[in-house]
């Protein structure tokens, strides 16, 4: 069964997107929970208008994108956290502490979904996360882990 994605669902598909899914999955699932449409005629139509919509918002989103990607360059965020003598923290960073810490530091609201890590962040020490606001802009923040 072909449908289009409505939002994005992991190891499935992206939003905006036609992909072939098992047809139970699809109609017992997808579709039911308002993630998917089925693909036919009309509702590809329908996608061409939805992709130029979503262009134009996004478009009109970039510049604002732009200027939180400015406030970032050159900030260093302090994430406080719990460690051992060693300096092996108790658990590890997460793109939901950086998330936070945008918000509380900087007054940046960033979905965690936008955040992505290099590296898994276990000790102390200084790291760079990965802010992809657009496809366009793109933008790093580094970080440092102290203890507290």
């Amino acid at each position: 069964m072909e449908i289009i994605m409505l939002q994005d669902v992991e190891k499935v598909g992206d939003k905006h997107t036609v992909v072939k899914v098992k047809d139970g999955y699809g109609r017992n699932f997808l579709i039911p929970k308002g993630l998917a449409i089925i693909a036919n005629k009309a509702n590809r139509g329908r996608l061409e208008e939805m992709l130029r919509h979503e262009a134009a918002k996004e478009a009109k989103l970039v510049d604002t994108y732009r200027e939180m990607a400015k406030k970032l360059v050159g900030q260093t965020l302090k994430i406080v956290v719990k460690a051992a003598s060693t300096g092996k923290i108790f658990g590890s960073v997460s793109t939901v502490q950086i998330a936070q810490t945008l918000k509380d530091q900087l007054g940046l609201e960033v979905e965690r979904k936008k955040i992505s890590l290099p590296e898994e962040v276990k000790t102390l020490g200084t790291y760079t996360a990965n802010v992809n606001f657009h496809k366009d802009v793109p933008a790093t923040v580094a970080f440092e882990v102290v203890e507290g």
